[in-house]
């Protein structure tokens, strides 16, 4: 699968204060990519440099199989959607006029608002007008915003930390099916079980460096202690090893129809993070 990204010993400074270090990493077309960190980690930065926002100090950077430096940067803005925290809206317009806005500037027909509406769970809000809104509904409208010309790849900072747990799930409904017609999406985030549900692959970023870059499932193998945990009839509940031994166990308590329920003990990304770098989310 070819690289739509490719990122090589990438720096950023401000004044005397290095924010990324030696960053490398590449995104394959078509995948979730997720960047994960704490606040101040250096994702958001990360971001704005993909996007032409920030310059980086040092380093290359090719997305699309050309130097970023070298893009002509109104065509890369239409091959791309972004949602970050200086990302705004016009207040005095209605949710459906903000997108027809960038219907006519992406050259998109009026008909995608319906669709990007619906992902984001906004469609009967539409004539609402933005400053009436929540926090929370500003941000969906900026997301389906981003969503509108089916960018080749969508750039997502924490784009779902101001929503409650339905509208979350709407969100991730809507970018799984981008994702599905072909869209990369590469999403900076600190909530862990949001990576798990979303990317293909992660990278750890801990002050400023790369710690750990894999599948989240690889992730969970490699750190993994080896042990099952199983409940029994009357409440009781043991761990055993997951080797030979353990699986004769749980065969027996099979067999005896005590097993009630069987659990792997893999770690989740947070308790993988707080392991490697001793800092809590």
């Amino acid at each position: 699968m070819e690289n739509i990204i490719e990122v090589r010993n990438l720096t950023k400074a401000f004044s005397n204060k290095i924010v990324l270090k030696d960053v490398n990493f590449e995104v394959k077309k078509g995948e979730t990519f997720g960047f994960l960190g704490p606040s101040g980690s250096g994702k958001t930065t990360t971001i704005k440099i993909l996007t032409s926002q920030l310059l980086h100090t040092t380093g290359e950077i090719n997305i699309f199989n050309q130097p970023l430096e070298k893009q002509i940067k109104n065509d890369y803005l239409k091959k791309v959607g972004i949602l970050t925290d200086n990302s705004t809206l016009y207040e005095r317009l209605s949710v459906y006029d903000n997108l027809l806005l960038y219907c006519k500037l992406y050259g998109v027909s009026k008909t995608r608002i319906d669709d990007v509406l619906k992902d984001v769970n906004l469609l009967k809000d539409k004539k609402t007008i933005v400053q009436k809104l929540s926090k929370g509904m500003k941000q969906r409208v900026v997301l389906a915003r981003a969503l509108l010309h089916q960018p080749e790849i969508l750039f997502l900072d924490e784009p779902t930390s101001a929503l409650d747990p339905v509208n979350t799930k709407h969100i991730y409904e809507g970018l799984r099916k981008l994702n599905k017609e072909g869209t990369t999406i590469f999403l900076t985030t600190h909530d862990m079980s949001e990576a798990e549900e979303l990317c293909d692959r992660v990278a750890f970023l801990h002050q400023g460096i790369i710690k750990l870059l894999d599948t989240p499932q690889n992730l969970r193998l490699q750190f993994s202690k080896g042990s099952i945990s199983l409940v029994l009839k009357g409440g009781n509940s043991l761990t055993v090893k997951n080797d030979e031994q353990g699986a004769k166990q749980i065969s027996n308590y099979m067999i005896n129809g005590e097993l009630l329920s069987i659990h792997s003990n893999e770690p989740t990304l947070g308790d993988i993070f707080v392991q490697l770098t001793g800092s809590e989310l």
